[in-house]
């Protein structure tokens, strides 16, 4: 049986997951979320479902002390998932822990006492999400212990608050189809997420309208301050990057980081300023960020471990900027957004291999490698655009980008699934398979 208390007091245990009562009541009721025994259970049992770590049936409990005693996880592993077990309650604990997440409602606590903390309260900012309202949001209920590479986001929409699931928003389904269409196997080990500002709020697919109130610095003043010691991002990355599962690796895990200055571009400029000494300069000296950048920094100065970074699109833009233009080979042309995924999708599988072989990978090799797969000749042809190798990948392009410009605002998801695209891409698309031919 593994059985271990979580961090701090109930008091402090109750701030780090979402409050029952604040959930969408329709999710409450279907997950039986009455309660933060069974909050903390929910959240539990997502986790260990996506490290792939099975337990016996019905033995997950969550037991609240008595007083003021916070609670006790315990679960019983199936034998051949016992040592997974032990690493993933480590994590766990850590995770959780006052120099991890207890950093995030420190920087939440700071911000609240200031108007920087959601000066749109009370009104809406967007026609999904009602009156704008931001609640302390922490990483839970994905992968911690299992997990193959770190994504470094802008902030988690009030939907993954609302209905205690961090991975089930318009964004994060995107990026589970681009995994799965990349080949890489046992995609729910790449859904590790943090976001530089740990905040729900309204967002998913939005975040670039007017309602847009975390501004790069808002990272700097509250989650990444040396002076006050209010260092949450670096903290949980230097945890997060290097697992126990990861201990012979010669690198940490890879990081994406997510964003461009077309779409979201908050995680990769908090980023720019944090590690300015460690990426390439333009002309000017300016440190940059491009879209499928790639290279090695240290989390912290003294980390024992290199980490390799690749920069990426945010990975809902395709779906919100992507379009049809007369230069398929530039953004925001949809093609381009489409094999600058894929690509991003393949260097963390690349990465992944390379690991397994216990060799450090070339970050600047994998990308390459990644690249060629999806867009063909290099440099790319603004004319013709990306033109992979294989009719496989064409056809896989020309389906992603189906769903991404026939979109249900009704339902707020595609029009099409992956497999109606794929038809229609082969019955419309032509001998290039161009997503270019409408949405009826």
């Amino acid at each position: 049986m593994i059985l271990y208390p979580l961090p701090g007091s109930r008091d402090y245990q109750e701030r780090l997951y979402p409050d029952p009562a604040l959930l969408d009541p329709a999710t409450r009721a279907k997950l039986k979320l009455e309660t933060y025994e069974d909050v903390i259970a929910h959240f539990t049992k997502t986790s260990l479902d996506e490290d792939g770590i099975q337990i016996e049936p019905g033995s997950l409990t969550v037991t609240k002390g008595a007083g003021a005693t916070g609670y006790m996880v315990g679960f019983r592993a199936l034998p051949a998932f016992a040592q997974q077990a032990e690493h993933f309650a480590a994590m766990h604990v850590a995770m959780l822990d006052a120099k991890h997440s207890g950093l995030a409602l420190d920087g939440c606590d700071a911000c609240r006492e200031t108007p920087a903390w959601n000066p749109m309260a009370g009104f809406p900012v967007n026609r999904s999400d009602g009156p704008s309202e931001w609640l302390p949001c922490l990483p839970v209920g994905m992968p911690i212990a299992n997990h193959r590479a770190v994504t470094l986001m802008h902030y988690p929409p009030i939907i993954a608050y609302r209905t205690a699931n961090y991975l089930n928003n318009m964004t994060l389904r995107r990026w589970a189809q681009i995994l799965q269409c990349a080949g890489i196997g046992s995609p729910e080990r790449y859904h590790a997420i943090l976001d530089v500002n740990p905040i729900a709020a309204p967002g998913s697919g939005e975040s670039e309208y007017p309602n847009d109130y975390f501004p790069i610095n808002l990272t700097s003043m509250f989650f990444d301050d040396d002076s006050r010691g209010l260092t949450y991002v670096r903290s949980m990355l230097e945890l997060m990057l290097n697992p126990p599962s990861n201990a012979e690796n010669p690198l940490t895990l890879p990081l994406l980081v997510c964003g461009s200055p077309l779409y979201d571009p908050q995680a990769p400029g908090w980023f720019r300023t944090r590690y300015k000494d460690h990426l390439p300069k333009d002309a000017n000296g300016s440190p940059t960020v491009n879209v499928l950048q790639a290279g090695f920094i240290r989390v912290l100065p003294d980390s024992p471990k290199r980490t390799p970074y690749l920069i990426a699109n945010h990975m809902i833009a395709a779906g919100v900027t992507g379009q049809c233009t007369s230069t398929p080979g530039k953004i925001p042309d949809i093609r381009m957004y489409e094999a600058q995924d894929l690509s991003a999708a393949s260097f963390l599988g690349l990465c992944a291999d390379a690991a397994a072989r216990g060799e450090e990978v070339d970050p600047g090799e994998a990308i390459r490698t990644a690249s060629q797969r999806w867009f063909g000749p290099d440099p790319v042809d603004p004319n013709k655009g990306p033109v992979p190798a294989s009719d496989k990948d064409r056809l896989t392009i020309c389906a992603l980008a189906q769903m991404d410009l026939c979109f249900n605002p009704k339902t707020i998801s595609p029009t099409y699934t992956y497999e109606q695209a794929l038809e229609r891409c082969q019955s419309k698309g032509g001998p290039d398979f161009s997503p270019c031919f409408g949405c009826a």
